[in-house]
């Protein structure tokens, strides 16, 4: 019913980038809030960046400046840009909708940073 393709997660050194991707079907994207949640091992999920239907954007403070959440609607796809990566980055990334009140999940995709 409701997809997630996410992908763009691997390895990477300290400073280096990442550009997640989820392509999302079975929902009406465009009229979707979508964001990025990470699981780091050994702590609870944690909401990373967000963006409204309206392209409204929030982060989270220890990602501000570094990371960039972003949209396409005729891809259905959102996007997070991660610059300057830091070990404590490390962490299973999760893809959300929220459409209709209801949060649907992607599967995840591990991003792991490390020299």
């Amino acid at each position: 019913q409701v997809q997630f393709v996410e992908s763009g997660g691997g390895l990477v050194q300290p400073g280096g980038s990442l550009r997640l991707s989820c392509a999302v079907s079975g929902i009406i994207f465009g009229a979707s809030a979508m964001s990025w949640y990470r699981q780091a091992p050994g702590k609870q999920r944690e909401l990373v960046a967000a963006i409204t239907s309206g392209a409204s954007t929030n982060y989270a403070d220890s990602v501000k400046g570094r990371f960039t959440i972003s949209r396409d609607n005729a891809k259905n796809t959102v996007y997070l840009q991660m610059n300057s990566l830091k070990p404590e980055d490390t962490a299973v990334y999760y893809c959300k909708a929220n459409w209709r009140a209801r949060n649907y999940w992607g599967q995840g995709t591990q991003v792991t940073v490390s020299s």
